[in-house]
């Protein structure tokens, strides 16, 4: 420490010892003082010493950790990892917290809904203009929540705008905003003219090459690698749940619901939370059987998507019923290419397709089996002869 003016003591001339004489109380005092000091000093580098420790535990943890694609749970890996995680809104003791965080909220008066253009979990599905001032007007695609909702449903309905509002790219859904101070309720989301995908590819059979079809895959696949990454498990990827906009770029949307499976249910394999039905055609089996929603079942579900998108919007396992497509599954049995379908797109699917969730392709690699097909066309052109379907 420094010596000096605070204590009214001259410096020692430089290289002489300091000598203080100081009276025998003083001394007793100095004594204990040292002691004091000594002591705080081997605390202080115990605690450093642990907080060390810690961090290269948590460093090596991050690493070289379970892979958080293909873990069960959310949000174990915030610590040492780099990517943003998703939240999950029902951890909130306030769900309307998670609402104010991730999404903004709207004044009514800059939305005009023009038409209904379907119907949703809870409300009307309409088009309509979104006006803020200073910004360029723009189309938007209008969830309303009907009159006569509980608490509860009303909570559910904005969980999804405080899921959504936390992802950020080009091939998820975008969440414009919510109005929630007044009625209806409403969630604003960017407007997708061509609507969602299988009813698209029905209408448009054959009217697109198979590297267009590609890139609409790879598409759905990059924001799928983004939501893995977020540790974001979707549960319910399907054709159904994909929108398209007028350039063809495809985008993962709904995000709605506590999903399907609750604890206490009766029939857990078929019934939700809301009395819907697991999409059977499109889950994994350990999904179906255990529970085991994770990235690698999403993985699963993606390689359905893929056959849908290689057959123009035609039912998985055509009208098999649900029993009847679990047994098969059970039995190894696996929807064949559909017609005039490349041989490497439907190896792909097989991939997707192993019982063993672990030996599935993470979306990372799907990506990039796509960009190496993209890349050389010519490999499209390698088809199964007894294409089926």
């Amino acid at each position: 420490g420094r010596v000096g003016g605070d204590a009214g003591l001259t410096p020692p001339p430089q290289g002489s010892p300091l000598t203080v004489s100081l009276s025998p109380d003083a001394g007793g005092r100095a004594e204990q003082l040292g002691l004091i000091v000594g002591a705080a000093a081997v605390g202080a580098l115990l605690v450093l010493a642990v907080v060390a420790v810690a961090v290269i535990c948590v460093r090596k943890h991050g690493a070289g950790g379970r892979d958080p694609e293909y873990s069960d749970k959310h949000g174990q890996y915030l610590i040492g990892h780099g990517t943003k995680l998703y939240i999950d809104p029902f951890t909130y003791e306030d769900p309307n917290e998670a609402v104010r965080e991730f999404a903004k909220e709207i004044d009514v008066s800059y939305v005009k809904i023009e038409e209904v253009i379907g119907a949703g979990e809870f409300g009307e599905v309409c088009r309509g203009r979104l006006k803020v001032p200073g910004k360029k007007e723009s189309c938007v695609a209008i969830k309303t929540l009907k009159g006569g909702y509980t608490e509860r449903q009303r909570r559910e309905f904005l969980s999804e705008a405080s899921i959504m509002g936390q992802f950020e790219h080009p091939n998820i859904i975008r969440l414009e905003g919510v109005v929630t101070s007044s009625t209806p309720v409403m969630i604003l989301t960017e407007f997708m003219e061509n609507g969602a995908l299988d009813s698209f590819l029905r209408l448009n059979e054959g009217q697109f090459a198979p590297i267009q079809l590609v890139g609409m895959l790879r598409g759905i696949a990059s924001g799928m690698r983004y939501l893995a990454e977020m540790s974001y498990v979707h549960r319910d990827l399907a054709a159904r749940n994909i929108l398209v906009n007028c350039n063809l770029v495809c985008k993962v949307s709904d995000f709605g619901l506590s999903r399907f499976l609750e604890e206490n249910s009766s029939d857990p394999t078929y019934t939700s939370s809301l009395g819907g039905k697991i999409p059977i055609r499109w889950t994994a089996p350990e999904a179906i059987a255990f529970r085991k929603f994770t990235s690698a079942s999403d993985a699963w579900s993606y390689g359905i998507v893929m056959w849908e998108v290689m057959s123009f919007g035609e039912r998985p396992y055509w009208d098999m019923s649900n029993q009847d497509v679990i047994n098969a599954i059970e039995q190894d049995y696996r929807l064949p290419p559909p017609p005039a379908c490349p041989t490497a797109l439907h190896q792909l699917m097989l991939d997707c397709w192993q019982k063993e969730r672990s030996s599935r392709p993470r979306f990372a690699q799907l990506v990039s089996s796509l960009d190496k097909l993209i890349r050389n066309p010519a490999s499209l052109r390698i088809v199964a002869r007894d294409g089926a379907g």
